[in-house]
């Protein structure tokens, strides 16, 4: 017998790495943690109340992510998004979220959490909180391709939304709020959210390209 005949599947669980990965990320993506800040293990094991070690392997799985930057003297910085990092996000994202949502579509999983996300972001454009409106954005992407049963691409796009997310309120609202615009005139996210719960799978793909080709050309 092969070992992987032997070897039954391992329940994936939250671990405290996980959790502190989680609680940094935030702090990123909502400003609180600025671009380009140095990121000391110790001050923040002290301020999560951890010891040191879930806080190094949260900073290295981060840093996986892109999302900081680890330097040749072992110092961890806050990665700086420009323009051009955030277009080439963007751009990869338009090859592969719209598929990815497509097949979220045409499996019939339900997208209550996308509806609450959705709903989260609406309450939210009355005020000025832009930080907690792209996390919210951020949710409501993810809880669409994020059931599109290939965990690559996933992966791939977890990443990608972390980059328009810490990029998005430095560079694209920063002249210009596109949040109020994309939801109130033009209804873009509502429209694909109801392709999904509808179960068309072509249309939910189309308009998530034009969704996402939207904001590549307000970069351009």
């Amino acid at each position: 017998m092969t070992a992987e005949h032997v070897l039954s599947p391992v329940a994936r669980s939250t671990t405290r790495t996980d959790l502190v990965a989680d609680a940094i990320r935030t702090a990123i993506l909502s400003g609180r943690i600025a671009q380009g800040e140095t990121l000391v293990e110790r001050r923040l094991a002290e301020r999560l109340g951890v010891s040191k070690t879930p806080v190094r392997e949260a900073l290295i799985g981060l840093a996986a992510t892109g999302l900081v930057v680890i330097g040749p003297n072992r110092g961890v910085t806050v990665r700086v998004v420009g323009r051009a990092d955030l277009r080439k996000a963007y751009e990869v994202r338009l090859l592969l979220e719209p598929w990815a949502i497509g097949r979220t579509a045409a499996s019939g999983h339900a997208a209550d959490g996308a509806r609450a996300a959705l709903a989260e972001a609406r309450a939210l454009l009355a005020g000025t909180d832009t930080a907690a409106l792209s996390l919210a954005n951020r949710r409501f992407h993810r809880e669409l391709y994020a059931r599109c049963g290939n965990e690559l691409v996933v992966a791939q796009l977890d990443t990608l939304q972390d980059l328009a997310a810490l990029g998005s309120v430095t560079v694209l609202w920063r002249d210009r709020p596109t949040w109020p615009e994309e939801h109130e005139e033009h209804e873009e996210h509502e429209a694909i959210l109801a392709a999904v719960e509808a179960g068309e799978a072509a249309l939910a793909e189309r308009l998530t390209r034009r969704h996402i080709e939207r904001s590549v050309a307000r970069l351009v």
